[in-house]
């Protein structure tokens, strides 16, 4: 015989193992794990970049920017600061470095803005092609100068890029096959040298991104 309470009694388990607390341990699963975690400092710092960008990128889109439109830079920008950084490392293939995945970058977005800008902002296109003060007797060559340097837009942000990644690897490299060939002394310089640009290019993938962001972010607000 049992009573009106035995259904509340312990009697389903495995490996001696009540399961009748599993709905409490099953709810507990629910909870996001960043309840129970403690950011760790790479979070944080990531989390102080991003924001920090999506505030300088909202400034220079301007008030007509739409919203959420910074997120594409922010993740351009993590891209290639990614990929910068992996290039440093010995015997990795410096991606961004090559005119393929740079151009891969800068042409669909420069041909979305003009797209966009044309269509919908045609008359606002128009007038930058005449810098504002211009005589009208320079407009012809004005409109013809400012078409060519809109035109290698994307040219300059891909070749700025992979021509800055390029140079330090090269660099290095060339540095790097001395150092069998030369005394310990010399080589003890070269080691000093060999860390102090490894400083530099670690400054500059920094720069080279951000700069390729901040760069597509002030095409894109032209275009509003």
């Amino acid at each position: 015989m049992t009573n009106l309470f035995s259904v509340f009694d312990p009697s389903t388990s495995i490996m001696n193992l009540s399961l009748n607390w599993s709905s409490t341990f099953m709810g507990l699963m629910m909870i996001p794990m960043t309840f129970w975690l403690m950011p760790s400092r790479f979070n944080m710092i990531w989390t102080l970049i991003t924001s920090t960008l999506h505030k300088e990128f909202k400034t220079l889109i301007g008030p007509n920017g739409k919203y959420g439109s910074t997120f594409i830079f922010i993740s351009l920008f993590s891209l290639i600061i990614f990929n910068n950084f992996l290039g440093l490392f010995p015997y990795v293939f410096t991606s961004s470095s090559h005119l393929t995945l740079t151009l891969t970058l800068a042409l669909p977005l420069w041909f979305s803005f003009m797209i966009y800008g044309w269509i919908n902002h045609t008359q606002h296109m128009l007038a930058h092609l005449v810098p504002q003060g211009t005589p009208p007797i320079l407009m012809p060559f004005m409109v013809c100068i400012e078409t060519i340097s809109n035109i290698i837009r994307p040219g300059t942000l891909a070749i700025r890029l992979a021509a800055n990644m390029i140079a330090g690897h090269l660099l290095l490299t060339l540095l790097g096959n001395t150092g069998t060939s030369i005394s310990t002394s010399i080589l003890t310089l070269l080691i000093i040298a060999q860390i102090a640009l490894l400083t530099l290019e670690s400054a500059v993938a920094m720069i080279q991104s951000y700069v390729f962001a901040v760069l597509a972010t002030l095409y894109s607000s032209e275009v509003n």
